[in-house]
């Protein structure tokens, strides 16, 4: 492999010369950096990166921590990312946390030892510590969930307003003892999900039941213990919000394997749009969130707070939208 003393000897200049070519300094001879670009591509020559990266202050990488590499919610989102990422000239590394808080935290040091130029995080908790970046001066952009303990560039969906037109939905539809499944009560999601469920609930004018309220994991084996639960009740629920895909999965195999059918013994609507929800029989009602333009907005705002580290913080929440289908389909009261 050619090195970068083999291009200064094919044309006839210094290494210091060629390296000032190969980084765009405008103080070369323009003959000489013409000589320069020939000689490395008579040799094929490749820059090594790493080295290179090692000599600056961070590399040219974002890492994007998720929660669930599993979730197709965040396939979307990455893309969003990578693409704003690319324009920018930056790679982008994805690393799972796997809603594990050692996990993350291991990545969060990871991502300091390799020098990592920005960091996007959806956080396993609203309390996870993402000081060592902060500290190191490291852009940092939370997407998804918020983070309680500092104040960081978010982007959000508004989870409250989804969750409260899903469960009015249902209302309006004649259900009546209208179930909620919702994740981990350290996420915001979870949280502001379930309260959107509960406004829902007093606006309509339903009695507030808390046995009908399930905190789960964001998993489909989660979402399916849930549903059971919900259903070994004396009274058992006659619809359920779940308040993410995987979790509505799993709710929905609990609903065959009982033998309960779907819209006309239990109403179902999920949060997170899910790829076959329209190939579904019933097809499911789901409250889609603007995955792609999460993620865009979150790289945005992380280029934005690489060139101007010292702008103030900025909360960016999209809407969702309730996408009617089937699983909902029981006439109104």
């Amino acid at each position: 492999m050619a090195t970068i003393h083999d291009v200064a000897r094919h044309a006839g200049v210094s290494a210091a010369t060629v390296s000032r070519v190969l980084n765009g300094r405008e103080t070369v001879d323009p003959a000489l950096a013409v000589r320069v670009q020939s000689a490395v591509s008579a040799l094929g020559y490749r820059r090594n990166s790493v080295a290179r990266n090692l000599r600056r202050r961070q590399t040219t990488l974002w890492a994007v921590l998720i929660s669930d590499i599993e979730n197709p919610f965040f396939t979307s989102l990455v893309r969003g990312v990578e693409d704003v990422g690319r324009s920018e000239g930056y790679s982008v590394v994805l690393c799972n946390t796997d809603e594990d808080t050692t996990k993350e935290s291991e990545y969060i040091a990871a991502c300091l030892a390799d020098k990592m130029a920005g960091v996007i995080i959806s956080p396993t908790s609203d309390t996870s510590d993402v000081s060592p970046l902060v500290e190191a001066g490291t852009a940092v952009v939370a997407i998804d969930r918020e983070l309680s303990q500092v104040t960081l560039d978010t982007v959000l969906v508004d989870n409250e307003g989804g969750a409260e037109q899903a469960t009015r939905h249902l209302a309006e539809r004649g259900y009546r003892r209208i179930a909620c499944i919702t994740g981990p009560r350290r996420t915001s999601t979870a949280i502001r999900r379930l309260r959107g469920y509960q406004r829902a609930i007093k606006a309509t004018g339903l009695t507030a039941d808390k046995s009908l309220i399930r905190h789960a994991d964001f998993r489909e084996a989660g979402g399916y213990a849930a549903m059971a639960a919900l259903l070994d009740e004396d009274v058992r629920p006659d619809a359920v919000f779940a308040a993410n895909n995987l979790m509505t999965v799993g709710a929905l195999e609990c609903l065959v394997d009982r033998g309960l059918t779907v819209p006309d013994d239990v109403g179902v609507v999920g949060f997170d749009d899910i790829p076959w929800a329209r190939l579904a029989r019933p097809s499911l009602t789901t409250v889609g969130q603007p995955t792609y333009e999460m993620g865009k907005s979150a790289a945005q705002l992380l280029s934005g707070r690489i060139a101007t580290p010292g702008r103030p913080a900025t909360r960016v929440t999209l809407q969702t939208e309730l996408h009617i289908r089937e699983s909902t389909n029981r006439p109104p009261a």
